[in-house]
C-alpha cells in the first residue's frame, strides 16, 4: 500500500515516525506499506534465516536478520533478509548489536507475496547492489522460482530442483538447492 502524505517527507521525518504492522518503506520519497506476510513466505524466510545463520554465524563471518530496517542511498527499506558480513554489523559500545542499520546488506533476500509487485521488489534489489551489496536473492513460492541478482551481471534464474544456488563468496560453505528452499514447504 503506497500512502501519499498530503505535504511530501523527507526521510529524516520518515524516520521519526512510529513503525507500522507489517513494516513502511521509505522508497524515491514515497512510503509504501510491505504486504503481511502469509505462510509460504513466513516458512521460507524462517528456514533460511536459520540456514544461512547456522554457516556463517559461529564462525562471525556473518548474520542474517529477519525484516530488518536498512537506510542507505536516499531510502529506507526493510529486506525480508538482510545478511551482513561481520565487521560491518553496526554496533553499540558495549560490543553488542547496535538498532540502527544506515548501510546496504551484503546479501538482500526477497520473498515474493502474492498481491506484491515483482517490479517494486526487483527495484528494492539493484537499488541496494548500486550501494555495495554483493547479491540480490528474489524467492517466488508461487512459480518455484529464485532470481540472483549480482551486481554488473546479467540476472539469473533457477527453477530446477537439482540446482544449487549462488551464494555471496562470503557464505561459500552454505550449500542449497532450489528443491530444498521449496521442499520447506512440504514440511
Amino acid at each position: 500500500m503506497v500512502q501519499t502524505p498530503a505535504k511530501p517527507l523527507s526521510l529524516e521525518e520518515f524516520l521519526k515516525l512510529p513503525e507500522t504492522e507489517p513494516a513502511s518503506e521509505y522508497i524515491d520519497g514515497q512510503i509504501i506499506q510491505k504486504p503481511m506476510p502469509q505462510g509460504e513466505h513466513s516458512v521460507i524466510q524462517g528456514e533460511l534465516v536459520t540456514s544461512v545463520n547456522a554457516v556463517v554465524k559461529p564462525q562471525k563471518i556473518a548474520r542474517a536478520f529477519p525484516e530488518l530496517r536498512c537506510t542507505f542511498g536516499g531510502r529506507s527499506i526493510v529486506p525480508d533478509i538482510a545478511v551482513f558480513t561481520w565487521e560491518r554489523i553496526p554496533r553499540k559500545e558495549n560490543g553488542g548489536v547496535a538498532n540502527v542499520f544506515q548501510a546496504a546488506p551484503d546479501w538482500i533476500i526477497e520473498i515474493l507475496s502474492p498481491d506484491q509487485s515483482a517490479t517494486k521488489v526487483t527495484k528494492k534489489i539493484l537499488h541496494s547492489l548500486k550501494h555495495d551489496t554483493q547479491m540480490g536473492w528474489l524467492i517466488v513460492p508461487d512459480e518455484q522460482t529464485i532470481f540472483v541478482y549480482q551486481s554488473n551481471q546479467q540476472p539469473e534464474v533457477f527453477e530446477e530442483p537439482e540446482e544449487q544456488l549462488p551464494v555471496p563468496l562470503f557464505a561459500s560453505e552454505l550449500r542449497l538447492t532450489v528443491g530444498e528452499v521449496f521442499g520447506w514447504l512440504l514440511e
